[in-house]
């Protein structure tokens, strides 16, 4: 495990319904996961941090933690979850959507509850969960014009350091979607690193601003999640996806351009 980073992707800390319900994991099952993790002999921390023990060339088992969007049970059953496990995590935030509610899910976005409002997230901060940049509005980055790409991630950094008076240095892509341009904008923008989907391990000192992550789903128990971090998960269907990011860019480009959002 010395040259790999194996990364989970969470999202709402929730017993969540209907068609996405692989977006919530409720809080038993999330402590549960964290404690097969830990008592494997795991440390479970941030992503930024994760990835800078690996740089340095630490073998430690590590897995590094991060929650999505920025829901409200986040603070009120994550970081307790979090807190027991004796674990960090990281927490990417949707800058637009704080104080309000996860409008890209349409209509099952109440299912969600609400996001975070900014004294909330100062108080996630204050726990000692390291916060992550998730853009302003969470819409897909790689279809947007150039200038419009750079003020959905120049400007939601910016409010978010000037806010919370914390240093923020990775990125989560919304819907996971990427490409060359925009990886090249969260860079300039002054971040460190930025995490996709991928469903697969990260290799130490590969895509620094493309770390694939696992998503647990409420239906991994403990010892599922540690069989996948442990065995890497599928060769066959990241690779695939990957493979068919461009052609997928051109349709949803082209649904934009119509007035439609495809994710």
């Amino acid at each position: 495990m010395g040259t790999t980073l194996p990364a989970l992707m969470y999202h709402s800390v929730s017993s969540v319904g209907g068609p996405l319900r692989d977006l919530a994991v409720p809080p038993d099952r999330l402590a549960e996961q964290l404690a097969a993790l830990t008592t494997a002999g795991y440390r479970l921390i941030g992503l930024t941090e994760a990835l800078e023990l690996r740089t340095v060339g630490s073998t430690e088992k590590l897995v590094a933690v991060t929650f999505d969007d920025g829901y409200r049970d986040f603070l009120t059953a994550g970081v307790p979850a979090l807190r027991a496990a004796g674990a960090g995590a990281t927490l990417y935030a949707s800058v637009g959507h704080l104080g309000g509610h996860a409008g890209w899910l349409g209509r099952w976005s109440a299912d969600f509850g609400p996001m975070l409002t900014w004294d909330e997230l100062a108080e996630v901060a204050a726990a000692g969960v390291e916060i992550g940049n998730h853009s302003l509005i969470h819409h897909p980055l790689d279809v947007l014009a150039p200038a419009v790409l750079r003020d959905e991630i120049h400007r939601s950094r910016e409010e978010l350091e000037q806010r919370l008076a914390v240093p923020v240095r990775s990125f989560a892509y919304p819907h996971g979607y990427h490409g060359r341009r925009v990886r090249e904008v969260v860079e300039a923008a002054g971040h460190d690193n930025a995490t996709e989907v991928g469903r697969r391990l990260h290799t130490a000192g590969r895509r620094r601003f493309a770390v694939p992550r696992f998503q647990p789903t409420p239906d991994h128990t403990g010892a599922d999640l540690l069989a996948l971090v442990e065995g890497g998960g599928p060769r066959l269907a990241p690779q695939l996806k990957r493979l068919a990011q461009p052609g997928w860019r051109l349709v949803r480009r082209a649904a934009r351009k119509a007035g439609r959002t495809l994710t």
